[in-house]
């Protein structure tokens, strides 16, 4: 057991060179020990000592009369043998390290490739995606415009024909005119045709702007789509009174005792209203006459009600507002200075959800204020008010939900 542990102990502090033939510069095969102390390979030896010559030592050349008997060093044999054991399984562990070494670059180039497929594949999903969800764009864009330029042709046609219609009936008029004229009998002539007035239910045409006449057109399409809205109590900031029928509202500065509520605004003097939305058509009017500030427009359910606000669609708010009496503008981003032809006393608000459009009409002449395009809803969507504050009584004038009549010919402002 000793021999064995000393055997352990040597093999481990053994070098290489330790247990090299210096004849065959080799492990050790067959060792065997000259008279003179040094280690041979047996075959090596017998090699050596074969030739003609005296036999001498290969390495301290010492003279030896008779050749030597040598034995083969079994200790020495076991721990070459040992040595070698472990220099094969050095070498094969070696071997193995690298195999799996190869074997770990493979298996990550496999999952590059898998993931470069994968990303490929989802890249290649992605701008597909894009690309129909633009050509979907593109396709309603072009139906609408389609639609906007059949409609407009359609009103077109229909001016043109009422204009012929009128031509028709005037021609007839003076025909009829000419042909008692030359009647033999003036009191028959004075009793058919006692002056030279107008067929009945002519339109004074001179006064008419075509313009006016497709925004009236257009208005009028909208505002079937007419729905009934009410202010929202539990929104209404706390300085802001409400009618009992929840259809005006105006400021004042007396600030009520409210409970707070995440759905109140608190620092901006803005309401919602009760109905939300979040699909299809909707239009309301709203009364802003004799007022010098108001905002109003349509806010997404997750907008800010804490704080300062900052008006633009990017914090779910599209609206116009005035300013100053006369300062309109759009809050977009940047905002747009809006310059309407006159001060709107009611304004009309039109949105079609599916289309991602908000339009602002003055209810009385038709004229369109502003449109917001290509908006992304994906929220509820509540009318949204605010009288601003009253100014010293300036603007104390309230905002009025009004019901919405169908705009005709005779109300449209000139």
């Amino acid at each position: 057991v000793c021999q064995s542990a000393n055997m352990s102990s040597t093999s481990e502090r053994s070098s290489e060179e330790t247990f090299l033939c210096s004849i065959c510069l080799e492990v050790f095969s067959e060792p065997v020990t000259t008279p003179c102390g040094h280690n041979f390979c047996q075959r090596c030896t017998s090699q050596v000592w074969d030739t003609d010559g005296p036999c001498t030592c290969p390495l301290c050349k010492e003279m030896f009369h008779s050749r030597p008997q040598l034995k083969v060093n079994t200790l020495l044999k076991e721990v070459a043998s040992g040595f070698n054991l472990e220099k094969n399984r050095s070498s094969q562990h070696m071997v193995e390290q690298r195999r799996q070494k190869i074997q770990e670059i493979q298996i990550l180039l496999e999952l590059s490739e898998t993931e470069t497929l994968r990303e490929r594949a989802v890249g290649l999903q992605a701008f597909t995606a894009l690309m129909q969800s633009v050509q979907r764009r593109m396709d309603l864009f072009l139906v609408e415009l389609q639609e906007k330029q059949s409609r407009s042709h359609r009103r077109a046609q229909d001016l043109v024909q009422r204009l012929q219609q009128e031509i028709c009936d005037l021609e007839q008029s003076s025909a009829d005119a000419e042909r008692l004229s030359r009647s033999h009998d003036p009191l028959h002539f004075l009793h058919h045709c006692p002056a030279p007035t107008p067929p009945a239910g002519l339109k004074e045409w001179s006064s008419v702007k075509l313009a006016s006449e497709f925004n009236k057109t257009e208005l009028r399409r909208v505002q079937q789509c007419a729905v009934e809205v009410t202010l929202g109590p539990d929104t209404a900031h706390p300085e802001l009174v409400l009618s009992e029928d929840l259809k005006q509202v105006h400021h004042t500065d007396v600030r009520k005792q409210l409970p707070d509520s995440p759905l109140r605004f608190d620092k901006c003097v803005n309401i919602l209203g009760k109905q939300s939305f979040s699909s299809g058509r909707f239009y309301f009017e709203v009364q802003v006459k004799g007022k010098t500030n108001w905002d109003l427009g349509v806010a997404q359910e997750s907008m800010n009600r804490k704080g300062n606000i900052t008006a633009c669609p990017e914090h779910g708010l599209w609206c116009i507002v005035l300013r100053n009496k006369d300062e309109y503008k759009a809050c977009s981003s940047p905002p747009v200075p809006l310059s309407p032809q006159r001060a709107p006393e009611k304004v009309g608000v039109f949105v079609d959800y599916g289309k991602g459009l908000v339009s602002f009409y003055d209810a009385h002449s038709a004229d369109l204020l502003y449109s917001f395009t290509d908006c992304c809803f994906r929220e509820k969507l509540f009318p949204f008010f605010s009288p601003s504050l009253n100014e010293g009584g300036s603007n104390s004038a309230p905002l009025v939900l009004t019901a919405v009549e169908t705009l005709s010919s005779d109300k449209v402002q000139k």
